[in-house]
């Protein structure tokens, strides 16, 4: 038994405080996804084929229980083969974006001590590790025992975004990704065996994890896993009822002529702007279901059935999970006040090996970095992420809700906001705006004084072609902010 990632797990004292769903002292996640019948790919593979491809893949890892084995690929059923394989041979998965580079990957398998790995063929070129296979090359048929697994032996290494600068690895059992399906995707999404499930995060990026994989097989369900590009083309091609995407994809999308298989929508990765939602609601009479997760607790934790809603709001803690506002104490602040999300639940941060854990984690609640407030029914409302606060002359400012203004002009395809230096007023508001078209800066000004607090208007606007992002879609305001 490899014990390394164990060994790098933080002290108990260190850990949130958990609230455990009931699941059996022995388990393999991957064996119990597998145990559906049906179909499980889309016009594809049935359950027992994915099974079977599977048990192929585990047999050729040839590795010991608790090694970590790198998986890099795009969104594919042999991909989805390869992840189950890996935990059914007793494995830790820890997957990559299929955009990062060599030195971007070096730090994940330096970080995680990977020994083995599972690459797409064309991207080998990206990837350094001595025992590698190539994932169109391994064998297709093969039956393999499941390795007895304990609920609580490691799963996946998640690595963050790095939206705040090095990524950090999250571990996470098996009993946890059982129980981010049995609570978001059972309570809020409710999933039957004839949907098919699509989207377009990457399985590396948990929120994609569980659209792709984990959500769909938890439920007999099908799977089409696809990435961006082919995004359009695979909801029309393999009719497509639930649809895992980001803001300003949904954005893009309502331009578009979609199938009338959808029924289910959800967003995740960027707060969605209310504009957005009644616009999707009106073109395709679905409330898309705004959901605030993180890597650290694996999935979504706060979110709203369609049907209860408010556009704007991320819903009300998914059931297994309580959430409150607090301030520099921890004290619970009222409806209303801009504190500090707190969070807790079945699942929560384990860092490996990394003195940050202290600052996620602070008297059993995970502190996930994002400043909201919580209305009088329960309903939280995102404000903007803690460091994205702007403090300008004495007046709170969300970032946020600036950008949401300035996303209504029918000029701007995307924008984001930040704080920069000021000598009179300490920091002021900067808009980066990706226009369709050109615009006065001044325009775009007088445009959100007109919807919101005079005081919040961008100061500054710089026009760009493009916004950083990280390789799961999220806006880089740290690299905004270094720009000034």
């Amino acid at each position: 038994m490899d014990s390394f990632t164990r060994d790098g797990l933080p002290p108990r004292e260190q850990w949130p405080d958990l609230l455990l769903l009931d699941y059996p002292a022995r388990l393999n996640v991957a064996e119990e996804l597998l145990k559906n019948e049906g179909t499980a790919i889309a016009n594809g593979w049935s359950y027992a084929e994915l099974a079977e491809r599977a048990d192929a893949v585990a047999g050729a890892l040839n590795i010991e229980p608790g090694e970590r084995v790198l998986l890099h690929s795009p969104n594919t059923p042999e991909a989805i083969a390869c992840w189950l394989g890996i935990l059914l041979a007793g494995g830790v998965v820890v997957a990559t974006m299929p955009l990062l580079r060599r030195g971007e990957i070096d730090k994940v398998v330096a970080k995680a001590n990977v020994t083995k790995a599972l690459v797409a063929r064309d991207l080998t070129g990206e990837v350094d590790v001595l025992d590698m296979l190539v994932i169109e090359d391994l064998p297709t048929r093969g039956w393999f025992d499941a390795c007895d697994t304990a609920a609580d032996d490691v799963a996946i290494i998640a690595f963050t975004s790095g939206t705040t600068g090095v990524p950090k690895g999250c571990v996470h059992f098996h009993r946890d990704l059982l129980a981010s399906c049995d609570t978001f995707a059972r309570e809020i999404l409710r999933p039957q065996p004839t949907d098919v499930f699509s989207g377009s995060p990457p399985i590396a990026f948990t929120f994609g994890l569980g659209a792709s994989l984990l959500f769909p097989l938890r439920f007999g369900a099908a799977t089409a896993p696809t990435s961006p590009p082919q995004l359009l083309e695979t909801l029309h091609a393999k009719r497509v009822t639930t649809l895992f995407t980001a803001p300003t994809a949904y954005r893009a999308l309502l331009r578009e002529e979609l199938p009338d298989s959808l029924h289910t929508c959800v967003s995740a990765g960027e707060p969605l702007p209310a504009g957005v939602s009644d616009a999707w609601l009106e073109k395709t009479g679905i409330r898309i279901v705004d959901g605030i997760g993180s890597t650290e607790m694996l999935h979504i934790f706060i979110a709203s059935r369609a049907d209860e809603a408010k556009a704007g709001s991320c819903g009300r803690p998914v059931p297994g999970y309580e959430a409150r506002i607090v301030g520099p104490d921890m004290e619970t602040l009222g409806a209303g006040e801009v504190g500090r999300l707190a969070v807790r639940g079945p699942t929560g941060c384990r860092y490996l090996d990394d003195e940050r854990q202290t600052t996620y984690v602070r008297e059993g609640w995970n502190l996930t970095g994002d400043a909201f407030s919580v209305d009088t029914d329960g309903y939280f409302w995102f404000q903007a992420r803690t460091d994205d606060m702007i403090i300008s002359a004495g007046y709170n400012i969300s970032g946020f809700e600036v950008e949401a203004a300035l996303l209504e002009h029918p000029l701007v395809a995307e924008c984001a906001v930040v704080a920069v230096d000021d000598a009179e007023r300490g920091h002021v508001v900067k808009a980066w705006v990706v226009a369709t078209e050109p615009v006065e800066a001044k325009a775009l000004q007088d445009f959100v004084k007109a919807r919101i607090a005079p005081y919040k208007y961008p100061r500054r606007v710089e026009f760009v072609d493009a916004l950083p992002r990280t390789p799961t879609g999220k806006v880089q305001r740290n690299v905004l902010r270094d720009r000034g």
